[in-house]
């Protein structure tokens, strides 16, 4: 599994760091960076609550 965001269409709003810290951080210029490419199993939970979250669909799970 790894995590794909289309920067095009994130806003910043935070939704993912709020679902995600460990994976993702809005930065101060509310530009979003993605802490973890490829997340472990055990944040499969929080990286599905990020995608779901999203309310400009930027984030993506790809199974690999």
């Amino acid at each position: 599994m790894r995590l794909e965001i289309d920067y095009s269409r994130c806003t910043g709003l935070g939704i993912c760091e709020a679902e995600a810290p460990d994976l993702f951080e809005i930065q101060e210029d509310g530009s979003l960076s993605l802490l973890v490419e490829r997340p472990t199993a055990d944040s499969r939970a929080a990286a599905q609550a990020a995608v779901a979250g999203c309310p400009t669909e930027a984030i993506r799970i790809v199974e690999d």
